[in-house]
C-alpha cells in the first residue's frame, strides 16, 4: 500500500496531538496537516489532497457534518471518517449521507484507529457493529411509504444476495460461509455491485439499496 496522507480536523490541540502521536507510529500514514474549525477543514482538503480525513463533528465554524457535505461535493475520493465522542444513530445517520465511509469514537484502541485509516484508504467502510442494524432499520424506516421498486438495476439474483447481506452488516467472509462461495467471489460481486449501482463502498452500496427498495431488511 502506499503512504496514506490524512489531514486531522479537530478543535482540541490536545486531541490534534494525540491523534499525531499515535498515527507516528505506522510507517504507512503520513499526517500532511491540521484544522481546528470545519472552514479550515475544508480549505485544507483542497489544498493538500489527503487520502483520509479524520473529521470531528463539533467543531466552530462549519461543524464536520457541513465540512464533510462541503469536500464531497468537490473531492469524493476522499476518504472521510468521523471522529465522535457521539454513539447516538442520528449523528451517523446524517454523516453517511453527507458521505463519511467510517465512524469511530475518540475512546477508539490505537490499533484499531489506524487499522480504520488503512481500510478506509483501501475503499472499505467502517460503522460499529453495534450501530449497522439501528441505521440501516431507520433508512428501512424513512423508505418504507415508498411502493417497492421492482428495478434491480442490472443486478443478478445472487448480486441481490449478497447486497441484503451487506446491507444487514454482514463481512465478506460471514456473507460467503452463507451463500457457500469464496470470499473472492464475494470481492467480485461487491466489484460488480458497485459498478451497476454507481457506487464507491459497501456502505453507499447498502444504502442505495436500501432507498431504491432493491432489498428488505
Amino acid at each position: 500500500m502506499k503512504m496514506v496522507k490524512v489531514l486531522i480536523a479537530d478543535d482540541h490541540a490536545l486531541m490534534r496531538e494525540g491523534l499525531r502521536k499515535i498515527l507516528s507510529t505506522e510507517e504507512r500514514i503520513a499526517v500532511v496537516g491540521e484544522a481546528e474549525n470545519g472552514d479550515q477543514a475544508i480549505h485544507l482538503a483542497f489544498s493538500l489532497n489527503p487520502d483520509i480525513i479524520l473529521m470531528d463533528i463539533n467543531m466552530p465554524v462549519a461543524n464536520g457534518i457541513e465540512a464533510t457535505r462541503a469536500i464531497k461535493r468537490e473531492r469524493p475520493e476522499i476518504g472521510i471518517i468521523a471522529l465522535t465522542i457521539h454513539d447516538q444513530e442520528e449523528y451517523l445517520f446524517e454523516l453517511i449521507k453527507a458521505g463519511v465511509s467510517g465512524y469511530i469514537l475518540k475512546d477508539i484502541r490505537p490499533g484499531l484507529l489506524i487499522q480504520t485509516i488503512l481500510g478506509v484508504a483501501n475503499g472499505e467502510s467502517f460503522i460499529p457493529s453495534s450501530m449497522t442494524s439501528r441505521i440501516f432499520a431507520e433508512f428501512n424506516r424513512l423508505y418504507s411509504l415508498s411502493p417497492r421498486n421492482s428495478n434491480t438495476q442490472g443486478l443478478t439474483k445472487r448480486e441481490i444476495d449478497v447486497l441484503r447481506l451487506v446491507a444487514n452488516g454482514e463481512n465478506n467472509r460471514s456473507i460467503a460461509k452463507k451463500l457457500f462461495i469464496s470470499e473472492k467471489t464475494v470481492k467480485n460481486h461487491l466489484t460488480s455491485i458497485f459498478q451497476k449501482l454507481g457506487v464507491g463502498d459497501r456502505t453507499q452500496a447498502a444504502i442505495h439499496a436500501v432507498k431504491s427498495k432493491i432489498v428488505d431488511l
